[in-house]
């Protein structure tokens, strides 16, 4: 895919911000996972929840991500 930006904008952006600012934009508008926003920042997991910490942008994370988890820990801890 190629995206063309306004010169102005660009001039202002590397490729890897651009693909962080992408990345960020897909995760909150529910467009992508953490895991698949990460992956077009080019980043862990780790690392893309820090910048989206730096940004102060929750991650989501509700009852059912909460019931999920608490699932598979039990899973576990039966083993």
């Amino acid at each position: 895919m190629n995206l063309t930006l306004p010169e102005n904008v660009e001039a202002r952006l590397s490729p890897q911000s651009t693909a962080l600012h992408l990345a960020i934009g897909l995760f909150l508008s529910d467009e992508a996972t953490l895991g698949q926003a990460a992956e077009v920042a080019g980043l862990s997991q780790a690392e893309f929840l820090c910048e989206l910490g730096k940004r102060r942008i929750p991650i989501h994370y509700g009852a059912e991500e909460l019931s999920e988890d608490l699932r598979t820990v039990e899973s576990l801890e039966s083993r």
